[in-house]
């Protein structure tokens, strides 16, 4: 199941200093071996909310491979040319698997909490305008 990469970018300046051009000459050589491609980097659209930076989107062929280049020892020697010149938010998200519909999953998540929805016990409303309960 493929795996995404989203980095939330931020670069003071909006301009790579020098150590975050050497970043960006080395990266590339430490995803390839496990698999991973650019599939977008930019300035997004907003149409929603904030989002004040840019964005990269990335593919690797499942979580495994992408944990493994985040934590590669190649890897490693180049990530502070980045995390010490740019802020980002990393996050890994899987695909949906084959048939996935968002209906589908509302409907897996009201069966997983109906059972408990069913034995929870239902507050007595008030009888008496100060809030007093009779039994």
């Amino acid at each position: 199941m493929t795996t995404y990469l989203i980095n939330h970018l931020r670069i003071p300046g909006r301009v790579p200093n020098e150590d975050g051009l050497r970043y960006l000459e080395q990266v590339e050589a430490t995803v390839a071996p496990y698999g991973g491609r650019w599939l977008a980097q930019g300035d997004p659209d907003v149409v929603e909310g904030a989002w004040p930076g840019s964005v990269v989107l990335m593919a690797f062929p499942d979580r495994a491979a992408a944990q493994a280049w985040y934590t590669s020892r190649e890897y490693r020697e180049i990530l502070p040319l980045r995390t010490e010149n740019a802020i980002s938010d990393l996050v890994l998200v899987d695909s949906v698997p084959d048939g996935f519909t968002v209906a589908g999953f509302a409907a897996d998540v009201r069966a997983a909490v109906a059972p408990a929805a069913a034995a929870a016990p239902v507050p007595s409303e008030p009888d008496e305008p100060d809030g007093t309960v009779r039994s």
